[in-house]
């Protein structure tokens, strides 16, 4: 099982979910970024794997887990996004998805939609502030409000077990995914943005507290580590307070212990 490319162009086709459709265009039917992805995140994931996956958005990270083996608990709140997941992976049943926002807490939370562009949809009131008027992101409008269920890593461990890999991408709202998780996991990952550099470096903070000690990160959607060599938090944090604005956003990757990165690092 996995990708239901049929579902996917019908999706790509439909008006009714026009606001997902640059996703989708952009996520699905690239054969050469679907081929770099899988080598990007294959050291992390290996077949029979358990991986979270908070912040699915479209689901083009379950498509490339999926593709290594992995079975794949896929955390999201939006109802656009939820559909697409529905319909591309329909009848998979490695692909368990979670109608929820993942955060500090289990109960309700506000989630604030940007309805011309539900990938920057966030549960963060701070990254809707840090937005306004940035440089970049003039236009970017949150226009709705919805209440969602709201879970936390601790809940999807009692209910999945130990993930191998937890990709974290909730636009601005990773240091409340993190205050959910009370012990140490093999892997993971957050995303960060340069209007946001507070949020990284307080998930640095908070993963150094479980017990990670080597970093790195990858840069927008280049499938590409930044350093040959994992970094420790402190050379990590002076990185990322280091980056033009320009760089917008980037993910940092944590490993309990240094390991060789066998992909290549950017030049």
């Amino acid at each position: 099982m996995g990708i239901n490319h049929d579902a996917v162009e019908s999706l790509k086709a439909d008006p009714t979910v026009a606001a997902i459709h640059r996703s989708l265009g952009f996520y699905y039917g690239n054969a050469a970024q679907d081929a770099t992805m899988d080598a990007f995140y294959a050291p992390f994931v290996r077949p029979g794997d358990l991986v979270f996956d908070i912040g699915s958005h479209v689901g083009d990270r379950i498509g490339s887990f999926r593709r290594l083996g992995a079975r794949v608990v896929a955390v999201e709140p939006q109802p656009l996004c939820i559909r697409a997941i529905k319909e591309i992976y329909a009848g998979d049943e490695d692909v368990i998805l979670v109608e929820a926002v993942c955060g500090a807490s289990e109960g309700t939370a506000q989630f604030y939609v940007n309805s011309e562009n539900p990938t920057v949809s966030t549960a963060s009131t701070e990254f809707v502030k840090a937005a306004d008027g940035a440089q970049g992101w003039q236009d970017q409008v949150w226009d709705e409000q919805i209440e969602v269920p709201s879970l936390t890593l601790d809940d999807l461990v009692k209910s999945y077990g130990i993930p191998a890999f937890t990709k974290i991408d909730v636009e601005g709202f990773e240091s409340s995914v993190l205050a959910g998780l009370s012990q140490i996991v093999p892997a993971l990952s957050f995303e960060f943005t340069t209007i946001e550099r507070s949020v990284a470096l307080r998930c640095l903070d908070q993963v150094a507290a479980l017990g990670f000690t080597a970093f790195n990160l990858s840069m927008g959607e280049s499938m590409r580590m930044e350093f040959g060599e994992w970094r420790s938090r402190d050379e990590m944090a002076a990185h990322i307070r280091a980056l033009p604005h320009e760089a917008n956003a980037g993910d940092v990757y944590c490993l309990p212990s240094p390991a060789p990165w066998p992909g290549p690092a950017a030049a």
